[in-house]
């Protein structure tokens, strides 16, 4: 029996401490199907979207939604935190640690799991003592380990912050560029300037590197994908789907720009899409409604050529795009059943109201309100003032 406890506690340090490295610490994808990591996740994440998908209010919906991501990482830190605990108590066991407990006649594995609790977080109550040396020696290494892994928590969060800050702060300056959500045609439209070409350029630039740092971050870290956006209309996937989307119309049939750099753009998003799609070991579907119809497609071109855009209209031109959008849209739709993220439409139907404009609205409002209100004169040493 001894053994059988000394194996089982070895393996549960084992599986938890290893799945924590490679989750935290390594800074690439991990590797293994039945890791605990996985596991939760694979246990926890639809259920919680089957749940939120009966929310009928779409609002409230994303909210739920929301939720998963840091609920998910603080019930991770507890199933690892849980794993050690057990663990040690398992050895503790198994070393016939001779506990001194004031509260058990005969102590037993409580006592064991109890210590082991006390230990591993460091309370140092002293009320139990072991008085065998192996499991003296198995109190010290616990109480390093517990503070090990305190520190590991604590720097966790701060990266994971860091990355979802940095993610979110390009959507954010997206919304006037493209709209809410972004569309390839909005975009398109509003870049229709004298100098457009360049700013759309520059634009797929700076998209181009944070396709890159979305890449490396996401990989490395996957519970990001949980993480949603401010909005209920914007999210990471809509965004690089957006940006695929305006690379294949200009590689496609979009004259007068520069198609270089929409072929890099392009290269590293659909990179992105598809390793972080193998992530979840997710393959290629097709949606059940196209994107893009022969009858949006046109509506598409009609606006382009109506905002003094360049367009190819051979015969060609609409094969040219299909077989673009073949190299990503079937891993973006499965993202999308997947994290439940929305896609966003190639042209979006009008009137179009961005997030900044709604905003702006809702101030408006409230000072226009504020304004028409009625205030009372304060007296004030003789002289009247006015609150608002």
């Amino acid at each position: 029996m001894h053994i059988l406890f000394f194996i089982a506690g070895i393996a549960c340090l084992v599986t938890a401490l290893f799945d924590a490295f490679q989750t935290v610490i390594v800074p690439r994808r991990a590797v293994g199907r039945f890791r605990i990591t996985n596991v939760h996740y694979a246990l926890t994440w639809r259920p919680w979207a089957m749940i939120a998908g009966l929310i009928r209010d779409a609002r409230k919906r994303e909210t739920m939604l929301s939720y998963y991501g840091p609920l998910s990482l603080l019930l991770l830190i507890l199933i690892w935190a849980a794993a050690l605990l057990f663990g040690f108590a398992l050895l503790y066991a198994s070393l016939n640690s001779q506990i001194q407990d004031p509260l058990a006649v005969r102590p037993g594995f409580w006592s064991d799991l109890y210590l082991s609790g006390t230990t591993i977080f460091t309370l140092g109550l002293g009320d139990l003592t072991p008085h065998s040396p192996w499991a003296r020696a198995c109190v010290v290494v616990e109480s390093g380990i517990g503070l090990g892994f305190l520190a590991l928590v604590i720097g966790y969060f701060p990266v994971l912050y860091g990355a979802f800050s940095k993610r979110e702060a390009s959507i954010s300056l997206l919304d006037a560029r493209a709209g809410s959500p972004p569309t390839a045609a909005e975009l398109m439209r509003r870049h229709a300037f004298p100098g457009g070409s360049d700013a759309l350029n520059i634009l797929l630039v700076e998209w181009e590197r944070w396709s890159a740092e979305l890449l490396e971050s996401h990989i490395s870290y996957p519970l990001l994908c949980y993480f949603r956006s401010q909005h209920s209309n914007q999210s990471w996937l809509s965004a690089l789907t957006a940006i695929l989307d305006v690379c294949a119309l200009m590689i496609a049939g979009v004259q007068d720009h520069a198609a270089r750099q929409a072929q890099l753009t392009f290269a590293i998003a659909r990179h992105a899409l598809v390793d972080i799609a193998q992530i979840f070991s997710l393959s290629p579907t097709q949606q059940t409604d196209d994107r893009l119809p022969p009858e949006r497609f046109e509506v598409l071109y009609r606006l382009l050529c109506e905002s003094g855009i360049r367009v190819c209209r051979d015969g060609d031109s609409m094969a040219r795009l299909a077989a673009m959008r073949a190299l990503y849209e079937g891993y973006a739709n499965a993202l999308s059943r997947y994290l439940c993220m929305s896609l966003p439409p190639w042209v979006a139907d009008r009137p179009y109201r961005d997030n900044w404009l709604s905003v702006a609205r809702v101030r408006a409002a409230a000072e226009s309100a504020s304004a028409e209100s009625v205030v009372a004169p304060v007296v004030v040493n003789d002289e009247e003032h006015h609150i608002f």
